[in-house]
This record gives C-alpha cells, sequence and structure tokens, in this order.
C-alpha cells in the first residue's frame, strides 16, 4: 500500500486532530481520549514516513512549522551550493564547520569538494533535519544545537575531531546557510559574535545571503570582506560573501 503524501496525510487526519482536541478540552470519556490520541499518532507517522522519502517535502515541513530557522521559499540549489563550496580550500588542516545543514545540499557539495567526513561537522538546530542529515551522510559530525554556541562547542570537551594529542582542531572554515536577516536580532547577534570567536586566524568564512546589496552582516562582528560572488541561477538570486580575520592573502 503506497504511503500517503505529507498534504493527504494532514487533510486525512484534519478530522481526526479536531476530535481528539475537543476531546481533551470536553475530558471526555477516557477510551474515546485514547482512541483520539491514537488517530493523532497514526497520522503523526504517516506523515513522518512521507516526509522520509523526499528531503523537499522534509524542507517545507520545516518551513511551515519553523520559518525563523528556515527562511526561504525553497532549499538551496545545487548550483548555489557547488559555488559555495568551491570556496572551500579541502586539503587545508583543521575544521570545516557548516552552519544551517538543512536537507544537505550544501553538505553533499562540501564532500563532493573533497572535504574528508572525519573534518566535516553540521550545526542543524531542526531535530527532524538533523536526523535527516545522520541518515543521509553517516560519517560526517552532525551537531543538533544553536549556532550561536559554536565557540563554546568548539573549544569544549564533546568536540567531535581532535588532533593526535587530544586538543580539538581549529575551525579553519566556516560555511553558513543560516538566514539571518530573517533571525532575531539577539540571536544573531549571538550567532556572529560565537562565529567569528570561532573562526581559526588565516581561516575563511562563506555566507549566502538574498541581499545583492550592502556589507555582510558578518562585517559587524570584526570579520573583513575578502571576495563576494553573485549566483542568479538560485531562486531567488543570491550573493556569496567571503570573510575573514584579516585581508585575503594573494
Amino acid at each position: 500500500m503506497p504511503l500517503p503524501t505529507p498534504r493527504s496525510a494532514f487533510r486525512n487526519g484534519d478530522a481526526r486532530l479536531r476530535t481528539a482536541l475537543a476531546a481533551r478540552r470536553n475530558g471526555g470519556p477516557p477510551l474515546a481520549v485514547r482512541a483520539a490520541r491514537a488517530s493523532v499518532a497514526r497520522v503523526r507517522r504517516a506523515v513522518d514516513h512521507a516526509v522520509a522519502r523526499s528531503p523537499q517535502s522534509l524542507f517545507l515541513r520545516e518551513l511551515v512549522t519553523q520559518p525563523g530557522t528556515v527562511g526561504a521559499i525553497c532549499a538551496s540549489s545545487p548550483r548555489l551550493a557547488a559555488r559555495m563550496a568551491a570556496w572551500v580550500d579541502a586539503a587545508a588542516p583543521g575544521v570545516v564547520v557548516e552552519l544551517g545543514g538543512g536537507t544537505g545540499v550544501i553538505t553533499a557539495a562540501l564532500l563532493a569538494r573533497g572535504v574528508a567526513p572525519e573534518r566535516l561537522v553540521v550545526i542543524e538546530q531542526s531535530a527532524a533535519l538533523a536526523a535527516h542529515l545522520r541518515r543521509r551522510f553517516p560519517h560526517i559530525h552532525v551537531v543538533h544545537g544553536d549556532a550561536a554556541e559554536l565557540a563554546r562547542l568548539a573549544a569544549g570537551a564533546d568536540w567531535p575531531c581532535r588532533g593526535a594529542d587530544g586538543a580539538p582542531l581549529p575551525v579553519q572554515c566556516i560555511v553558513s546557510g543560516l538566514p539571518l536577516l530573517s533571525i532575531p536580532l539577539p540571536v544573531r547577534q549571538r550567532i556572529l559574535q560565537a562565529g567569528a570567536q570561532a573562526l581559526a586566524p588565516g581561516g575563511r568564512l562563506l555566507q549566502f545571503t538574498y541581499a545583492m546589496r550592502g556589507p555582510s552582516l558578518w562585517q559587524g562582528a570584526g570579520l573583513v570582506g575578502q571576495a563576494r560572488e553573485r549566483v542568479l541561477a538560485n531562486l531567488p538570486p543570491a550573493r556569496i560573501d567571503v570573510l575573514g580575520h584579516g585581508a585575503a592573502a594573494h
């Protein structure tokens, strides 16, 4: 029997969800409440199964339930992801950190670029997206957490990438897919400060934005703009900002 799509699962389960909520509010008979709860659980399982088959469906669900952490009408295009990855020096020592892994479009591009899986750490705030990334990329490090905690994580005992002496490997490159413009200002400031603090001297930070003009928000955290690239083939068109602690080396 084919699994339902997320839309059909929600549509078919809508009446059951209303019944369950009404039963809970009205203190209905225990058996009716349990039956309604079981119906809700079945609908949720059907949606989860359908979403698991389609990363785009997962992205759309997160867009609806957590719009502030997604911030775009569609996932990043492979073209944008490839252009982001092209700025990464896969042979450089240290760790590559991706902020906001989403469905894994940029993650896949980083691996295709040659970044070693054991040196790639993806920080994803959504539990559903983090679980998806672990299933899709079992050999990388996926951290279900807050990008605003990056500096603390990178220096902490739980940091997954360590050298022969046991010390945390430095963050050589940060690739950010975070929708900074749609993140509340206090949270955004913490993310910017944490990223700038975590980035190693000589390291590189990449951020894409849909704002085609103006300085990068990361410059407010003390990073210096080194280069930028426009990717018009993305929906919507995007700009890649390349930043570091100083001017780019020539």
